[in-house]
Formats: structure tokens, sequence, C-alpha cells
């Protein structure tokens, strides 16, 4: 699945301009802890979370993330979307739990 076909099929915010939505997400964690994320990440992950500050950005291009998914409704300042696009990272938002959001793209092949 790529960002672009999450985007649409889980009716996502896409937050970030210019990233590259084609990529393909090879794998998902749902983490809210950072450190626990930066030791376990991996290349083209989806990361799906309520954090949405400054921090999320740095640990995404440390692994070179597919995205990084803000559930629960969670607001993402304009500093954190401005960094995340000068990174190359796609940031969406989600009113739906990091729970639903996770199994959803489990049933659709995310593994």
């Amino acid at each position: 699945m790529t960002v672009s076909q999450l985007i649409d099929a889980l009716e996502m915010k896409l937050l970030t301009k210019g990233t590259d939505i084609s990529r393909e997400i090879k794998g998902g964690c749902v983490c809210d802890l950072l450190s626990l994320v930066m030791a376990n990440g991996t290349e083209g992950m989806a990361w799906i979370t309520v954090q949405s500050h400054l921090n999320v950005v740095a640990v995404a291009s440390l692994h070179d993330f597919a995205c990084v998914i803000v559930c629960d409704g969670c607001e993402v300042d304009a500093d954190t979307v401005a960094k995340a696009e000068e990174e190359g990272i796609t940031v969406l938002s989600s009113a739906l739990s990091g729970y639903e959001i996770a199994g959803r793209m489990y049933e659709k092949g995310v593994k």
C-alpha cells in the first residue's frame, strides 16, 4: 500500500505539501514514546502517534519513515508541518484512534 492509497482508504488529511505520497508503506508502528520508536523504527514505516511536535519529524527522518499519522484528531502546529516539508516527511492527520488506523492498515495488507 502506498501513502496515497492509505490517504484515500482511510480518508486522512494530508498536512504536508510536496512530499512523496507514492512511497510504499513497509510496516507500521503505534507508539507515543519517541525513544521506543527511535530504537525500533525501520525505513518505510508508517508511524501512528498523538505526538505532533518537532521531535516527531526528527525521529521520522532518522529512519526515513514513509509517513507520520497523527491520530485522535490531534492538531499539528505550522512549525512542525513546515519542518516535515523541509525534511520530506509526509504528515497525515485522522480523527480515528491509533488502534482503528492500525487495524485497518493491517486488514489492507500492511504488516
